[in-house]
């Protein structure tokens, strides 16, 4: 499997679904029946989007074996940690489960991490790793953005595989996007930028949103270049964001899951609360499918 090229497209962050506060791994099953049968290219459990934060290390553990079990396509696991050691640890887990690769961040407590310090710890990670790394850009949650100059630093590893970079900041992917080699992979996890970031040069996206309608982030990359890519990100994928903003993507992306009947609850684990019941994430779905059925 030539996972660079596999990974150049659609990956779904999945959900975590839960039953109360335990997992469900039945709605699990089905949830990634769901996103492949909508044509997505690969599946990344444990990430921001399935609550890792709010899971144990056996959890996520099990949550992977499970996903690689149940899963036709590459699975990317969450390995995030604050530490190189644990985070190490958590990629020997995911290797150990079955994944083709893993996603990390920054450590995240200590939050004024020079460029410098964190450049050290993604080498001293990627040194040890037993599988590909995806570098994961996310400072709205770490505290600090991973910078371009660092990314660039470190993409030349054999680890090194790609960034993922959920930032919103189109200035920082293009910086990204030069300062890296041809074959490093450069992942919009923005969804409101999916298609502006691939005409730029982009290699896909790892998209939240793709959990509730993977068939339009589908047919959004692969129409990337044509007048129906605009139209599916302008009319389709970005008001399903813009819907979904207030409320948090692991809540929304179940609020919508549950409104298609894929998983039976939008049930999250505390610090999250679920998207209220009048919130407007089912009818803007519905609307965003009208326009996916346009074609």
């Amino acid at each position: 499997m030539d996972l660079r090229s596999t990974l150049r497209g659609v990956t779904t962050p999945l959900v975590t679904p839960y039953d109360g506060e335990a997992i469900d791994e039945a709605a699990l099953e089905g949830l990634i029946d769901h996103v492949q049968d909508g044509g997505v290219d690969a599946v990344f459990p444990c990430g921001t989007t399935g609550e890792f934060p709010s899971m144990t290390p056996a959890e996520q553990r099990r949550v992977t074996e499970f996903t690689v079990e149940a899963a036709d396509v590459p699975v990317i696991a969450g390995a995030a940690r604050t530490s190189v050691e644990e985070t190490v640890e958590a990629i020997d887990a995911a290797a150990d489960a079955g994944a083709d690769a893993v996603a990390i961040v920054p450590p995240y407590f200590i939050a004024a991490n020079a460029p410098e310090g964190n450049r050290r710890v993604f080498e001293s990670v990627l040194d040890r790793a037993s599988l590909p790394v995806l570098l994961y850009n996310i400072p709205q949650c770490t505290g600090g953005r991973i910078e371009p100059e660092t990314v660039a630093a470190v993409a030349d590893h054999d680890r090194a595989l790609g960034l993922k970079d959920s930032s919103g900041d189109l200035e920082y992917f293009s910086a990204v996007l030069r300062e890296t080699p041809e074959e490093f992979l450069c992942l919009q996890g923005y969804d409101a930028l999916l298609v502006a970031s691939m005409r730029m040069g982009g290699d896909g996206g790892v998209n939240a949103l793709s959990n509730a309608v993977p068939e339009v982030f589908r047919e959004a990359v692969d129409r990337v270049d044509d007048e129906r890519g605009r139209e599916l990100q302008l009319e389709a994928i970005a008001p399903l964001f813009e819907a979904c903003t207030d409320y948090g993507f692991a809540p929304a992306a179940k609020s919508g899951l549950v409104h298609r009947g894929v998983i039976p609850t939008d049930d999250v684990r505390p610090p999250l609360v679920p998207a209220p019941d009048d919130a407007p994430i089912g009818e803007q779905v519905d609307r965003t499918l009208a326009v996916a059925d346009r074609s």
